[in-house]
């Protein structure tokens, strides 16, 4: 009697992103739970492979030459921690409802996973959101004229409120 192997939380991840590397959204999906969760706290949660599959083919479509490299991975029996940096070009499709901007996007970040049985249970991804922002056009450059104007118009309207 053979016993099927079941992957460690360091292999789960692993594949998963040389799945991400080769752009690959059915490879992704293939390493987590029917219903498991992807937590872009920059962006949002999504539910199910279905979502993330999506996900995934809206981000392969608004950034063609996105590549993303892995660090690190450290992992224990019930979770894997990856330590990543990714950069594409804002030129395709668009990207949660922005428009492609033509700029290129360099950023780092970790993913937090949970895996039970060989499968991503939950993961939560961290990056700088408003560098991510700042890096499209979403925001002005920091420190830029824009930038500084934006912080006042911003820090004005703060103190009216406080004064209601």
């Amino acid at each position: 009697m053979t016993t099927a192997h079941v992957r460690t939380p360091a292999e789960v991840a692993r594949a998963a992103f040389e799945a991400v590397g080769r752009r690959d959204p059915d490879g992704i999906v293939e390493f987590g739970a029917v219903d498991y969760v992807d937590d872009f706290v920059a962006v949002g949660q999504f539910r199910g492979r279905d979502a993330i599959r999506e996900f995934f083919l809206e981000t392969f479509a608004a950034f063609p030459d996105f590549a993303m490299i892995v660090d690190r991975i450290v992992a224990d029996e019930g979770s894997a921690v990856v330590q990543w940096h990714l950069s594409g070009t804002f030129t395709g499709a668009p990207f949660q409802g922005i428009r492609p901007s033509g700029r290129r996007v360099e950023l780092r970040g970790v993913d937090v996973m949970q895996i039970a049985d060989g499968l991503i249970q939950h993961n939560t991804i961290y990056y700088d959101g408003a560098s991510f922002a700042r890096q499209i056009g979403l925001l002005p450059a920091q420190g830029s004229r824009a930038d500084r104007s934006l912080r006042l118009a911003f820090n004005a309207a703060s103190r009216l409120r406080r004064r209601r």
